[in-house]
């Protein structure tokens, strides 16, 4: 896939919400595509479930901190802090708590009072907040099974899916807000296995080791997400930004790990997008399929439509 810059839009009007489940996520998910529309103009909040209260500490350099593991909340929300500011995206806790991610054979019960377990209707309802307050025009958010299986990524989907729908009813949730209906819904399909299969061919064809074996491996059962993409943000030149936000998350970001093993100019070489679904839209619905003689065709633009609504 050859990488052409296109010429940076002018997005000031236009609003982007990213809806997370834990710090950490926005900036391993879209986050060059945010950063791309803040330099665009446009307004991004990033919109995190719950603080990450339970995750463990995944960088092998600060593990066994016992100031780090008294004070894991703090040390995340400072994190968070800094992420944000080098992608220059807005931020907001909806402020449920982290369940943790239940490993064992049966799965043990979710802690009590976490966000797996939050009434669908309750974290609905703050996200509603939300949205009738900073009004996107445009979400994204995580797919069915919440990009992987954690619980917080589940529900994360469910409240999304549900405040897309109810926020612009003025009968849904009538003490959250003046109604406020957005346009367009996104999953985030950042990691699928056409596009690190394409990383590990290259790599292997200049002779250098690959870091993806592993987990091909682990996703030999999984459905290949790249077939369900119908919109490519070509987002290379933002990558470093991306990776910067991705390190500033130190206790959960090994910056010697597997993530950071494909050399940036490669990256832009093969694979210079992010890439997402279509998932809700009150707009004419564009046709992706490819047809016969046809490629498929993608998006470029996640304000596709939306510009030109916008404006009329």
């Amino acid at each position: 896939m050859e990488y052409v810059p296109d010429a940076i839009r002018d997005s000031r009007g236009l609003r982007l919400m990213a809806v997370h489940a834990h710090p950490d996520d926005e900036s391993s998910k879209g986050a060059a595509t945010m950063a791309r529309y803040v330099d665009e103009g446009a307004e991004v909040l990033v919109v995190s479930c719950t603080g990450g209260e339970r995750g463990d500490i995944l960088n092998p350099a600060m593990k066994d901190q016992p100031d780090i593991l008294a004070n894991i909340a703090e040390v995340r929300r400072g994190e968070m802090a800094r992420a944000q500011a080098i992608l220059g995206v807005q931020h907001e806790w909806l402020g449920f708590v982290d369940s943790g991610l239940p490993e064992g054979d049966p799965l043990p019960p979710l802690p009590e009072g976490c966000f797996g377990l939050v009434p669908v209707e309750v974290g609905t309802e703050a996200l509603v907040r939300l949205v009738r307050r900073f009004r996107p025009h445009v979400m994204t958010t995580y797919d069915e099974n919440g990009g992987y299986p954690h619980p917080d990524h589940i529900m994360c989907h469910r409240i999304s899916m549900a405040a897309f729908e109810a926020a612009g009813d003025p009968t849904a949730f009538p003490d959250a807000g003046e109604p406020w209906q957005p346009l367009k819904l996104y999953y985030d399909i950042g990691f699928s296995r056409a596009k690190f299969t394409a990383f590990h061919d290259a790599l292997i064809a200049r002779g250098m080791e690959s870091p993806y074996v592993e987990m091909f491996a682990n996703w030999k059962d999984r459905e290949d997400k790249s077939l369900r993409v119908t919109t490519r943000i070509h987002a290379a030149d933002w990558f470093e930004r991306r990776d910067a936000a991705l390190v500033a998350h130190a206790t959960q970001v090994d910056p010697t790990g597997n993530f950071f093993r494909m050399p940036l100019d490669m990256q832009r070489e093969i694979w210079p997008t992010e890439d997402f679904q279509l998932a809700r839209t009150t707009l004419p619905t564009p046709v992706f399929a490819p047809r016969e003689g046809v490629a498929k065709v993608y998006e470029d633009d996640l304000f596709a439509g939306v510009r030109e609504t916008v404006q009329a």
